[in-house]
């Protein structure tokens, strides 16, 4: 696809979230915030549907998982622990012409994307965590993170979840949760926030006598990784998995596999694998005092656990989901959305709206479906512009209410993708739904 006809879809992606109801610009009546984004009504249930969805797959469906919700303000203890105050950083640069500073990795061709300038300061590290201050003094005692990632909640609650669970190797913890992380250069949308949510998990696994040991872990993860990317609705032929070498890895790091996605805006990061050893649990023993190894029931033997971690952005998951959904046919523009991901599952219709006993019999069949399934109730304008409607928000199925209704207890369920209506009866509506998205 060329230049041009990427940046155009992009274009319509964000037109169609903010006409819609899917993304909205953050603190929009005070002028904005640059790259704050608050998901609507539509984008609160996708991205809620996502988190689902994962959460099912990865942790309900799972004997060997568990969860947790920890806080997103923690003892600053952990971030010195987790290496994140001494190198998580990032090379800031500033341009001598415009003074814009940037990420000096993300230059391309080493040109300041503001003015054009290619003079530029020698780079400098830029912490990304965000600090804060707990309490009414603003000092050195009180000095606080915002969290960086979700993962160190998982390491330091590591023994309270071996005491209450009563886990055996191998075994992992999952969390979804807000990140924050002082960008250089957020952008493309909401791909590059400063505020952000994870999905991530920490996948403890038995202290490797050899390299395979940990290796056919992690290509078990590598797998699971794209499974469910492919169930969410993604094209493989679109996902890159990008080994990142050594220099590009994170500190606690031995081996990182970037799950790449063809975006408009380039081939970009979508969710990464990383074998991150016993390096924070380890880290979090020593500067604490407690005794976080895991003792083996078999030999007595106490040892640290490694770690593979499976790690998702939410964000951009949605961003993708949107991009791999997007079709115009014709004059109808369809969000192909996968039917259990869709914000609304349902909608339903009077056939006309002037008429008050097909509003009503409409009513009727809404109220069934609503304790349900997710859906809307649309009786604005002619039919065909609701299902448009419907379509562009990428509602699955939608039912109509006509004169034949009144007579036999009948409606038609109109197929978002296909365009094809059959006649059903309203009793059966529940089952045939949840058929439907049981497929």
């Amino acid at each position: 696809m060329p230049n041009t006809e990427k940046e155009k879809l992009m274009d319509k992606i964000v037109s169609l979230c903010k006409r819609r109801g899917f993304i909205f610009p953050g603190s929009e009546i005070y002028g904005g915030l640059a790259n704050s984004w608050d998901f609507g009504p539509l984008g609160a249930e996708l991205k809620n549907n996502i988190k689902q969805s994962w959460w099912k797959h990865f942790v309900q469906n799972r004997e060997d998982m568990v969860g947790l919700d920890t806080a997103v303000i923690l003892n600053p203890k952990v971030w010195k622990a987790s290496g994140h105050i001494d190198t998580f950083n990032e090379p800031l640069v500033e341009c001598k012409k415009c003074h814009q500073r940037f990420r000096e990795d993300a230059l391309e061709q080493k040109l300041c994307p503001s003015c054009g300038g290619k003079d530029f300061t020698s780079s400098r590290p830029f912490n990304n965590l965000f600090r804060t201050f707990v309490g009414p003094t603003e000092d050195a005692s009180s000095l606080a993170y915002l969290r960086g990632e979700t993962a160190q909640g998982i390491f330091i609650n590591f023994a309270n979840v071996l005491n209450t669970e009563r886990k055996t190797l191998p075994f992992g913890v999952a969390q979804i949760g807000k990140a924050f992380r002082n960008e250089v250069t957020p952008g493309n949308f909401i791909f590059r926030t400063r505020e952000f949510e994870q999905m991530e998990i920490e996948y403890f696994i038995p202290e490797p006598k050899k390299d395979a040991d940990w290796k056919n872990w992690f290509e078990y993860w590598q797998k699971e990784i794209r499974v469910w990317l492919e169930n969410a609705g993604l094209d493989p032929k679109k996902l890159h998995d990008t080994e990142v070498p050594e220099k590009n890895r994170a500190h606690y790091s031995k081996r990182t596999i970037d799950f790449e996605y063809d975006f408009p805006f380039g081939q970009k990061e979508l969710c990464g694998l990383a074998y991150r050893t016993d390096f924070d649990l380890k880290n979090h023993e020593q500067l604490s005092g407690q005794n976080l190894k895991y003792k083996d029931s078999q030999t007595s033997k106490e040892f640290w656990p490694h770690v593979v971690e499976p790690s998702f952005g939410v964000d951009r998951l949605f961003l993708a989901i949107l991009l791999e959904a997007y079709v115009e046919d014709g004059e109808r523009v369809v969000l192909k959305l996968m039917p259990q991901l869709a914000p609304y599952k349902a909608a339903v219709f009077p056939l006309l709206a002037n008429k008050p006993e097909l509003v009503k019999k409409a009513r009727e069949v809404f109220d069934i479906l609503k304790p349900n399934f997710m859906t809307a109730w649309d009786d604005r304008g002619n039919i065909g512009k609701r299902y448009y409607s419907q379509d562009e928000i990428g509602t699955p199925w939608t039912i109509t209410c006509d004169f034949q209704t009144l007579e036999d207890e009948t409606v038609t369920i109109r197929d978002r993708d296909t365009t094809k209506q059959e006649r059903v009866k309203i009793a059966d509506l529940i089952q045939i739904l949840g058929d439907k998205l049981l497929k």
